[in-house]
């Protein structure tokens, strides 16, 4: 009351409280003529009504509630960011964010009176202080990332609380270790950008939320200058221009369908069969052909190499790629892009279905999927495979990468070389067990050396452990590498046999539940650098980022390679073994007997059993003729009863 009789400014009050009945209205304008309040110097607005209007044209706002609320205010954060000075009172969840005098201008909440210094720091003679102004823009700077960080630290323990991160994750940094405490405005800066209007059409705003304001005031005759500006390039759809089409719409479906029964009564000639014949024709030619092959298969024609990404579920579909040198193959039934030729490993390995089986052989599931009678689904020379956690971490090939490995592949001709673009981290100090030691809680080399002794049938006293070089060069990991086909089914099958030797109850890897699921995940990651060492293959490290190739464990420095445990005829026959005890029905002795189940059972015994069975079934044939034939000529023919 002071400031309206003193200050020569004009100084009106908006109040924005309670509801908007014409009671409360008249009880509200009661109270400040008593109060003594000058007439038209006091306005109320219901909480109801839109309060992004009242801030386009307040000047200062005062927040007069004392009550202690969970959170910062809303009013005031809005405030804020329209660069409005604010007055609060000083209760905790303000004080926690905004300082007095900087971002603000606070009051003591016990005693309400003292908001009248507030007043004072912000209102001069003729208008708002420049301290109003520095304060209210360090206000809007601080709005814009107040609740950032509380925001961020709430997603983070959320996620943690329903997420479980399997064995082959890297698990996540803890909220406390957060140190980005702003938000990204960037991509959203420069959509506004694209998306903000003329100045006309600003103007044309500004002058509906003056008429909506100034409409609800009784005392108020300001109108509009109709040349100033023409609105009615503006107009929007009323609720009646809406009923309207909506009714246009309901009469178009009337007609539609009174249309389509007349034409269904109307009597049509009949046609004749040269007609009928000719339509036939033409809807089979119509017709996509039932042995066409898809886009995808098209577009991988004369191409030298696919790459598999495997994935599980919709979540990986952003990291995946597109193109014909990229093939998605999904570990969940059903779970396959639309509108791709991705390849569903479920349904071509059985064993996928059940959920303990994907768990335990991981992306491993999907290349057997793969291997299981390859001809059907992939017929290039080159194969390769690529974990969809590539692409999330940044490591996944780049198009001159790309180019270069097409290149290659479409030159060269070699039978025992592997590419890989997925290093491992390794250090001068650490050699490759040590490091998968530290991967798998320190069992990896017992779990291995235990699989190797048990899959040659070596005796404890004898070295069950193929050694790895430390020589400085990289080695694979994440299932990120190009082979040629053939090298690629030699290692599916040592993978298999090794696998057969793995007892999968006695998981140490794990520390929870989803960690045991998933048990051998990254020590099958692994696998590959074991086999293509051992087994004289070259391996070449390319840099997913500038295309370039490095031979790495030159074949020349090898001097301990056990070449004799790998050698393509010793694993053939070793694969033939089971396969003729899983034939003959012999079970090992385990519970569950995984190596039937991951891929085609085939020995010479299978094929020799199929041939006999074919030449029973000839002379048999051969048999019956001949018995018919004698009894013809013995009998002659027969007449058979009419009727039969």
């Amino acid at each position: 009351m002071d400031m309206a009789r003193t200050k020569k400014l004009g100084v009106q009050f908006i109040f924005f409280c309670g509801n908007g009945t014409d009671a409360y209205n008249s009880a509200f304008q009661e109270l400040a003529s008593h109060m003594g309040f000058p007439d038209d110097s006091v306005k109320h607005f219901p909480m109801t009504h839109d309060i992004g209007n009242l801030l386009m044209f307040v000047d200062i706002v005062l927040y007069g509630s004392l009550r202690q609320e969970p959170g910062f205010p809303p009013l005031l954060l809005r405030s804020m960011s329209a660069e409005i000075p604010i007055i609060a009172p000083n209760l905790t969840v303000i004080t926690k964010y905004v300082t007095d005098g900087i971002h603000a201008f606070l009051f003591n909440s016990g005693d309400p009176s003292t908001a009248a210094s507030a007043f004072m720091r912000i209102l001069g003679e003729k208008g708002l202080l420049d301290t109003a102004y520095s304060v209210a823009l360090e206000g809007k700077l601080l709005s814009k990332n107040m609740l950032a960080y509380d925001c961020i630290v709430a997603h983070v323990k959320l996620l943690e609380s329903v997420l479980h991160y399997p064995s082959d994750a890297r698990l996540p940094l803890s909220f406390s270790q957060v140190k980005e405490r702003t938000w990204l405005w960037d991509p959203f800066e420069s959509k506004a950008a694209l998306g903000n209007s003329s100045s006309e059409d600003k103007r044309h705003i500004h002058i509906r939320i003056a008429g909506i304001l100034l409409g609800e005031s009784a005392q108020s005759n300001w109108t509009i200058d109709s040349d100033s500006n023409d609105t009615s390039s503006y107009d929007y759809p009323s609720q009646s221009d809406w009923d309207d089409l909506s009714e246009v719409e309901i009469f178009e479906d009337i007609e539609m369908r009174e249309m389509e029964e007349i034409d269904e009564r109307v009597e049509k000639p009949l046609l004749t069969w040269d007609e009928v014949y000719r339509n036939a024709r033409k809807s089979e030619r119509m017709k996509p052909e039932g042995n066409e092959r898809d886009e995808g298969e098209l577009e991988r024609t004369g191409q030298p190499v696919c790459i598999y990404e495997i994935y599980r579920g919709e979540g990986a579909w952003p990291f995946l790629h597109h193109g014909s040198l990229y093939r998605g193959i999904t570990l969940s039934k059903g779970g396959r892009r639309p509108r791709s030729d991705d390849v569903d490993a479920v349904m071509r390995l059985s064993v996928l279905e059940d959920t303990y089986y994907r768990d335990l052989l991981c992306e491993f599931g999907a290349m057997f999927a793969i291997a299981n009678r390859i001809d059907t689904v992939h017929k290039l020379p080159w194969i390769g495979f690529q974990s969809w956690r590539a692409a999330g971490r940044k490591v996944s090939l780049s198009e001159s990468a790309e180019e270069t490995l097409e290149k290659t592949m479409a030159e060269e001709n070699h039978e025992d070389v592997i590419y890989y673009w997925v290093p491992m981290d390794t250090d001068q100090t650490s050699n490759f067990w040590s490091m998968c030691d530290c991967l798998n809680a320190g069992h990896c080399r017992t779990l291995f050396e235990d699989a190797f002794r048990n899959m040659y049938g070596l005796p404890e006293g004898v070295a069950a452990l193929p050694p790895m070089p430390n020589d400085g060069d990289y080695w694979s990991t994440l299932h990120s590498w190009v082979m040629p086909t053939p090298s690629f089914l030699k290692f599916i099958m040592f993978t298999s046999l090794n696998g057969n030797n793995t007892e999968p109850a006695s998981c140490l890897l794990g520390a929870s539940l989803p960690q045991k699921r998933h048990c051998y995940c990254r020590i099958l990651e692994i696998l590959v650098n074991i086999w293509a060492y051992h087994s004289g293959r070259k391996m070449v490290y390319l840099n997913p980022v500038t295309g370039e190739s490095k031979e790495q464990h030159l074949r020349e420095e090898r001097n301990e390679m056990w070449v004799k445990f790998f050698d393509f005829t010793l694993l053939k026959s070793m694969d033939e073994d089971l396969a003729e005890e899983a034939d003959d029905g012999m079970h090992p002795g385990k519970d569950q007997w995984l190596w039937p189940l991951t891929g085609q059972v085939f020995w010479p015994g299978i094929a020799d059993r199929e041939r006999e069975e074919k030449y029973i079934k000839k002379l048999d044939k051969k048999l019956k003729s001949k018995v018919k034939l004698l009894e013809r000529q013995k009998l002659g023919y027969k007449q058979k009863p009419l009727g039969q």
